[in-house]
């Protein structure tokens, strides 16, 4: 039996065709692009210390040098969340390797619980990437009700590497900074937050 010969026509449909499926799945890839392009940034800032981001460290350093180092600690609440945020002291001196603790006082002094998030980053941007974070409330949803506070940790140290970064050699001081904002989705667990547990880098 003599095969078809498609038409014009059909041909034309079977093109559209897969033009069309075609620019379906670029848009879609493009849409899983961009919803993982967050995430990502925010990993590369973590891994390298780019823009400022503390990097992430699972144990302390290796060895503790001889300079110091004295660190600021900044605290900032964005309009819509009525807490008051501060470090329990405004800056600490610490050698270059050497593992320190403090601690962020947190209050809500509204008349309904409300959730936060916080951001940060440090200053000058290039101590960044020496700048490790062990343990911080930073990216963790917390819920306060009305009246409520609750001290969060942060243990950090500066890595003694810092010494060969020549643009950094006559820094004297670094600044870590802390924003709140109103956070949307499910709030974090009191008790998590107050030991520490449920802390996320």
């Amino acid at each position: 039996m003599a095969e078809t010969t498609p038409s014009p026509t059909d041909k034309a449909r079977r093109a559209a065709r897969r033009t069309a499926y075609l620019c379906a799945g670029l848009i879609a890839g493009m849409a899983g692009l961009s919803y993982a392009a967050v995430p990502l940034y925010d990993l590369f800032c973590k891994a390298t210390g780019f823009g400022g981001t503390p990097r992430v460290a699972t144990a302390g350093a290796s060895s503790i040098g001889d300079r110091t180092v004295t660190v600021r600690f900044d605290a900032n609440v964005s309009p819509g969340l009525s807490w008051r945020f501060e470090p329990e002291v405004r800056s600490v001196d610490v050698r270059l390797g050497e593992t320190k603790t403090i601690f962020y006082k947190l209050t809500n002094t509204g008349t309904k619980a409300t959730t936060g998030i916080a951001s940060f980053n440090v200053l000058p941007e290039m101590s960044g990437g020496y700048f490790n974070k062990i343990q911080c409330f930073c990216f963790t949803d917390m819920t306060l009700q009305p009246g409520e506070s609750l001290e969060a940790p942060v243990v950090f140290f500066i890595d003694p590497a810092i010494e060969k970064e020549r643009d950094l050699k006559s820094a004297t001081t670094i600044t870590l900074s802390y924003t709140f904002f109103p956070a949307k989705g499910s709030p974090k667990p009191l008790a998590a937050a107050k030991d520490g547990t449920g802390s996320n880098l």
